[in-house]
């Protein structure tokens, strides 16, 4: 199964190579990602949405995968804390996250078999109240650098983040209904060249 993963995150890209064998990656250029007071649920849907319909399907692909991930601002529901575009930008966001619960959005879009299958999934991740100094760490190690809300639960932050509810690929980019989808495809193709 030939799988064209359309974003440019190199963590996307692991999580669906440690799954599937033949993963492509191409980022997409020119989505406008702005969307404004929506719940953040049907703003990461939107968004995908979007991606999706700039995708350029063609034969040398059987599967197309598109996803976005948006952190829920803790103190309003219908704002997002986006990819922070400076180290005072990713500060503000650590602050606001710090000692708090927060939820994460993702929605993931897959086209095969000729349409689009779609799905959204949220988690809830508490951050310790960790010190200024693993404040300073985490800023000055830029592991928030493309990053929604200015941390990776699979780099420094898992340190000082928990999971609470939801799956952990929610997190990180995909809906883990979509992995399930994808691992089912890569079935149904494997029985029809056998």
């Amino acid at each position: 199964m030939r799988i064209l993963l359309a974003s440019a995150s190199e963590r996307r890209g692991a999580i669906l190579r440690e799954h599937f064998p033949n993963v492509e990656q191409a980022a997409l250029q020119g989505v406008d990602e702005t969307v404004d007071r929506l719940p953040i649920s049907k703003q990461v849907k939107e968004v995908a949405s979007r991606k999706a319909a700039s995708v350029s399907i063609n034969d040398r692909h059987d599967v197309f995968v598109v996803a976005d991930t948006l952190v829920e601002d803790p103190d309003d529901e219908q704002e997002a804390l986006g990819k922070p575009d400076s180290k005072e930008q990713a500060l503000s966001m650590l602050l606001r996250l710090r000692g708090r619960r927060h939820r994460v959005w993702s929605a993931t879009m897959v086209y095969a078999l000729e349409k689009w299958q779609s799905s959204v999934e949220c988690a809830i991740v508490e951050i310790e109240d960790f010190s200024d100094d693993v404040l300073v760490e985490l800023i000055e190690s830029e592991s928030w650098v493309g990053k929604a809300g200015g941390y990776d639960l699979a780099g420094m932050m898992g340190t000082y983040a928990t999971l609470i509810e939801g799956e952990e690929s929610t997190v990180l980019g995909f809906t883990q209904s979509s992995i399930e989808f994808l691992t089912d495809l890569q079935s149904l193709f494997s029985m029809r060249r056998s």
